[in-house]
């Protein structure tokens, strides 16, 4: 019986380990790779602990289970590609956040944690704000211990410039929704000033193209959800006039900032010219330094690849070999990525795993009503908006941060969404 007692013990003092861990991870994403993976290391060990609660939560909870189908996809794609095994668990370990997003769940079934883990992050993202700004505006210079591509015209602190605008962009949106919920008026101008100065730094200091994208779409889904919500207190939906509205202010909203900020003026002419100059029939090689020419070999040519291997794809971590067999005989730059998490996935585990991305996705989103408050409810479908744009520009689950942070925050939004329910 003793011994029954000290396992019962260890058992919920390595659970209060691993949840304060999860929590943790808000503050660590954004800000040190290394702290990640030290925390999802303790993390893991304490899912072994937990190992009957974790494997419920896999068979029970939506989100959780359609994130392991993509990440078993993947993970059976290591036995039939022609990368060696080494490879293939190296890009295997890359999507292991998929895995994780069940563990991150249980260990946030509690709300106070859920509540406690998004203002972790939120914290970690007003200090990269503060240190950003204070770079950008000259009053403190860069150091050696920030980003390698950091300088004063491009202040990304911890992260590269895509990746810090991606995750500021989803902290104005959090900004935004805690400003709507908060009624003490301190609050209020606490969580507005934030999303103000975060949105300024985005358009006027940080170069993230992707974020600029993410910023207009996610202020869209903001202005339409607060409208949809108060038409419905008072009785009424939001009608083809309410939304043309919202629709023309998107538009205002994305001239105002096109015409204000010299910074996200040029990187969009930038992408028009660069998109204009490329031409793979001219028979020319695109430049290296044209960012959007070298992009659309990669989507051309990743293409090719998916339309060979339609069915199941190359495997995983047979990519980078696949592409460079398809571009052998062309001058174009190679790449081990495509910069677009749909042809990545379609290209390793063919359309089989394009499904089960666009499954997850779309379990996300049919399941958002469901969660407890109406916060919750905006922010989940605001992940999934964000998401969807920035798999489209960048191989977002394969990347460390981005991946870490869509299943967190999946596990933050989702943690306590009532399973009997039905969608």
């Amino acid at each position: 019986m003793k011994n029954l007692f000290d396992v019962s013990k260890l058992q919920l003092a390595m659970q209060g380990i691993m949840i304060w861990c999860v929590i943790l991870i808000g503050f660590s994403g954004p800000i040190s790779v290394a702290l990640d993976n030290v925390l999802m290391a303790i993390i893991f060990i304490g899912a072994l602990f937990s190992f009957r609660g974790v494997s419920r939560t896999v068979v029970t909870h939506p989100v959780a289970r359609a994130g392991m189908f993509l990440f078993i996809a993947l993970f059976v794609g290591m036995f039939y590609g022609s990368a060696p095994i080494k490879e293939a668990l190296g890009i295997l370990g890359k999507y292991a956040d998929l895995a994780f997003i069940s563990i991150y769940i249980f260990a946030l079934g509690n709300e106070l944690d859920s509540r406690r883990a998004r203002h972790a992050f939120m914290f970690a993202m007003a200090i990269t704000l503060v240190i950003s700004s204070l770079v950008g505006l000259g009053l403190i210079p860069v150091m050696s211990w920030m980003s390698p591509g950091t300088v004063a015209s491009d202040p990304a602190i911890f992260q590269g410039h895509d990746t810090q605008n991606n995750l500021m962009t989803f902290a104005i949106f959090l900004a935004l929704l805690e400003w709507r919920d908060a009624t003490d008026r301190g609050k209020r101008i606490a969580w507005a000033i934030f999303a103000l100065l975060a949105t300024l730094n985005i358009l006027f200091m940080v170069q993230g193209r992707t974020g600029y994208l993410t910023l207009i779409l996610l202020l869209g889904w903001f202005g339409w959800s607060t409208a949809a919500r108060e038409l419905k207190k008072r009785g009424k939906s939001v009608g083809w006039k309410q939304g043309t509205f919202i629709l023309v202010a998107m538009l205002f909203l994305a001239m105002i900032s096109f015409f204000s900020s010299a910074r996200l003026h040029d990187r969009v002419e930038k992408a028009i010219t660069e998109f204009h100059e490329w031409g793979p029939s001219d028979g020319k090689a695109t430049p290296e330094n044209s960012s959007i020419g070298v992009r659309l070999d990669f989507y051309t040519n990743t293409l090719k690849i998916v339309q060979h291997n339609l069915l199941i794809g190359v495997g995983t971590g047979g990519f980078p070999e696949a592409y460079k067999q398809q571009v052998q005989s062309k001058d174009v730059v190679l790449t081990k990525n495509p910069h677009d998490e749909y042809l990545m996935i379609s290209a390793q585990t063919g359309v089989i795993g394009l499904i089960l991305l666009l499954y997850l996705f779309y379990t996300l989103w049919r399941y958002a009503p469901l969660l407890p408050t109406p916060f919750e409810q905006d922010a989940a479908k605001g992940l999934v908006l964000a998401y969807l744009v920035n798999c489209l520009l960048n191989s977002a689950l394969m990347d460390h941060t981005d991946g870490l942070f869509f299943a967190f925050m999946s596990a933050v939004l989702y943690a306590n969404l009532k399973i009997g329910k039905k969608a």
